[in-house]
Parts: structure tokens; sequence; C-alpha cells
């Protein structure tokens, strides 16, 4: 695919807690209520939001992160997740301006509306000014001529009176008011401590927010301004992300050799205990010639026919940790997996399911190593190099990922660590021992060529 024109919106705002996600989420399903395919995207690391997204759009929720993928790779990715579509609706992260730290803008929702050539609409939380709002949009409007700030939609807004001085002031400014969301009681999305609680967990109260933000969204906003600003983003040049083509030595699915599978079966844990996973995970892996098979571990007590290979991704497994633990024929199959030598591809939920124990309840048992809840969020970007051969990287392989948990681990004595961490502090992280690869950080497959076809070839090599 050469180029991209599908209309697109970024949808921002001043700081966290404006009202981004009611917004973008309640615009995706709005527009898809009309029939227009609605490609949904999320700026940076968040694996949550999409998941409404999702539920809004029908398509799979994708993220855009230019730190873990790097900034040349967000129109690609872009343009292939949008492919087909109609109109893209683009949610930001934090504040428009706030990126990676110390890293100036790279990351920030203003980067990658750059990176998009798209047109941004501000969510301003109104609740507490009149005139000052036109000060504050005026100032993030200005502070980067490079940012196309298209219209204001006003969020909590108390009255027609408050709503009239709002829209009077922001004439001043010469952009336009593209909606205005009464103050309401909060839908329905609750959290927790990393965040909202993921759709697969709360399936029928998901649909019924996702439909009371639509209604919002359809009886503040005029959609069809939208729409016609959505339009005015120009085409992007360059051609669309491929998950054939950043596979390790441009392998792809093949005929294997003496007593191999074509397609090794590869294991990936989904369910309410792990959602945390990047789409384009899945299409790398059965393009580098996997069979990808999800299984749930709070219900399934196999893994899948044939596994010879297991990604264990992010999630809340110490939200379920009884329900985990009591699923023993399943921890037995995995660590029969892992102790015959198959590769296993954990991150942070992976890596609490493969340890010893949980809070004290038995898991796998893979690792040495003993988990538990804390009170400290531990949240960043990380620049990562590997320390030692695994099933992921060879030795030396840097990349960037990103950790995002409330846990701590007690390692046992002498484990090799799989990264070595040089950002925010320099320190060793996560276990390597033979084809098990389990750390707290997150990586993005995109962003890392080689990772998914290395990890199939070891699958390969393994099942034979």
């Amino acid at each position: 695919m050469s180029g991209c024109g599908v209309p697109r919106l970024v949808v921002a705002a001043p700081a966290s807690n404006s009202g981004k996600t009611t917004v973008a989420t309640g615009l995706m399903a709005a527009f898809a209520g009309r029939g227009l395919a609605v490609s949904p995207h999320k700026v940076g690391p968040d694996y949550i939001d999409p998941g409404y997204h999702a539920l809004a759009t029908g398509r799979p929720g994708r993220n855009l992160d230019a730190y873990m993928c790097g900034p040349e790779l967000i129109a690609p990715l872009f343009g292939h997740g949008a492919a087909g579509c109609d109109l893209a609706v683009v949610e930001g992260v934090m504040g428009l301006y706030d990126g990676a730290s110390g890293e100036g803008e790279l990351a920030s929702t203003a980067h990658v509306a750059k990176l998009l050539r798209a047109p941004v609409v501000l969510v301003v939380d109104a609740s507490s000014q009149s005139r000052s709002v036109a000060a504050l949009v005026h100032g993030f409007a200005s502070w980067d001529p490079e940012v196309r700030i298209g219209g204001v939609i006003l969020n909590k807004v108390g009255s027609d009176r408050h709503e009239a001085l709002l829209r009077e002031a922001l004439d001043e400014t010469g952009l336009p008011v593209l909606g205005a969301l009464r103050r309401a009681p909060q839908v329905a999305t609750p959290s927790r401590h990393l965040g909202l609680v993921p759709v697969a967990e709360r399936q029928a109260d998901a649909v019924g927010a996702v439909a009371a933000m639509a209604e919002r969204v359809r009886a503040g906003c005029d959609l069809e301004a939208l729409l016609a600003l959505a339009r005015s983003a120009p085409a992007l040049p360059g051609e669309a992300w491929t998950p054939g083509r950043p596979v390790a030595g441009g392998e792809s699915a093949r005929p294997a050799g003496r007593g191999g599978p074509v397609r090794p079966v590869v294991a990936v844990a989904g369910g309410a205990a792990f959602t945390f996973a990047y789409a384009e995970h899945a299409e790398l892996l059965t393009a580098a010639g996997a069979e990808v098979v999800v299984f749930d571990p709070l219900r399934d007590e196999k893994l899948p026919a044939g596994t010879a290979g297991l990604v264990v991704g992010g999630g809340f497994p110490e939200v379920y940790a009884p329900e985990l633990s009591s699923n023993e024929p399943l921890r037995g199959a995995v660590t029969e997996l892992a102790s015959a030598g198959a590769p296993v591809a954990a991150e942070c939920a992976g890596l609490l399911y493969l340890s010893r124990e949980l809070d004290g309840r038995p898991m796998c048992g893979v690792l040495d190593a003993s988990a538990r809840m804390s009170e400290r969020l531990t949240l960043g970007y990380r620049s990562a190099v590997a320390v030692t051969d695994s099933v992921l990287a060879g030795a030396g392989t840097r990349l960037r990922g990103h950790e995002f948990h409330r846990t701590v681990l007690e390692p046992g004595a002498g484990d090799t660590p799989a990264w070595g961490l040089h950002r925010p502090e320099r320190r060793v992280e996560g276990f390597v021992q033979r084809g098990v690869h389990a750390s707290y950080v997150h990586t993005h497959w995109a962003g890392a060529p080689g990772v998914a076809g290395r990890f199939v070839e070891h699958c390969r090599r393994w099942a034979r």
C-alpha cells in the first residue's frame, strides 16, 4: 500500500483526566454507529483504552508509541491499522505536550499528531473556569506552530450560561467549539491500581459504558464539523507497515526441516487475566510462520495441541491469583513445557505467572522467584540491552520498552538476567533460563525487528 489518505483526528487535552477517553471512545462509537469503518488508535503504551476502542469500533485497538517503535514507524503503523477505513480517531496520552521524560517531545501526543499530519481536537475540562479558557487554549494552540489544533470540545460544562461564557471567550481565539459536554455523573468505567478495568473483565457493563459515551458525544458534539476536520488531513506519504517484512533475516513461513512442523503452534495466553497485548504481536508471529492459538489460563486445563512455544503477556494475575493457582493441570503443563526447553516469552503478568508463588499462592514454579503486591507503582519507559542470548534476542541487542506494575519480585540466587536497563537508572532485570525469557519490561515487537522471527525459529527447532 502506498500512502494513506484516511481522514483522521487526534483527541488531546491539556492534562490527564480531562475527558479524552470519554470523547475519543464516544466519537469512535458514534461514527461507527453511522455506518463508518472507524480505525481506533491510542498514543503511548496503554493496553486498556484500546480494549474500549475495539468495543466501540469492532476493530483491533492499536497503539502508536514513538518511543518504543521509533518515530519513523508511526505513520506506517497507522497506515497498516487504518487501511480500508473511512475515519481514524487517535486518543492522546496525558497532556498534549507530555512525552517521554527527559526526551523533549518524543512520544507525546503532539509529536504523534505531527508525524500523522493530523488535526488535533483539544478536550478542555471547563468545570472551574470561564473566560480563562481562552488563555489556556491560546497557549496550547500557539506553543508549537507545527501542531494544528482544529477545534475545542468543552467538557464538564455546568449550564447554558456557563457554555455561553466559554463560547464567547473562545471566539477571541479563532478556534471553533466543536462540542460541549455537560457535567454529568461519571460514565461507568471503574478503575483500580493500574487504571481502567479491562473490557475482558466486564464485557456486558463495558458495552453499556461505551454506548453511554457515544450518546453523550452525539448529544453534545458537531459530528459533521468533526468529520470535515478529519477530512482536511493531507495524505501521508510512504508505505504502510506490513508484518511480513520486519522478520529476522527476512524469514517467512517455509517448509520445515526433517521432522519439523511447517507452522509451529505458538500458544498465547488470553482471557481476563492476560489482557495486555499489542495486535501486531500475533500478526508478526503469524508472518514468521507460526500458528497462533489463544488460550485462557483461567479456564483451559491444557495447552493447545502441539504447542511448540508459549507467550504469556501482561495483565492482572494478582486479581485472579486464586483462580490461576487452582488450575493445577494447566500450571503443570506450563512447567512441563518450560522444563523441556520449549521457547517461552513472558512479560510482567507472565513473569508473575511463571514464578514460584504470587501473594502466597502457588504459581507455575518455572522461576525460582516469589512475587507479591506492593504499594509502590513502577512506571516508565526503559532503554534495555540483552544481557545474554535468549529466544527473543541475541546478547547485545538493544531495544526500548515500558514498565508498569505494582508488584515486587524476590528472585532466587544465581539467576541470569534478561536485560540490562539504562533508563532511568542502571540495573539488570528479568530471567533467562533454557528456553525461558521472562521480564517486567513490556516491548512492542514492531519496533524490534527480528524478535518474532527469532522466537518462531526457536519454536521450529524445539519442535523438531
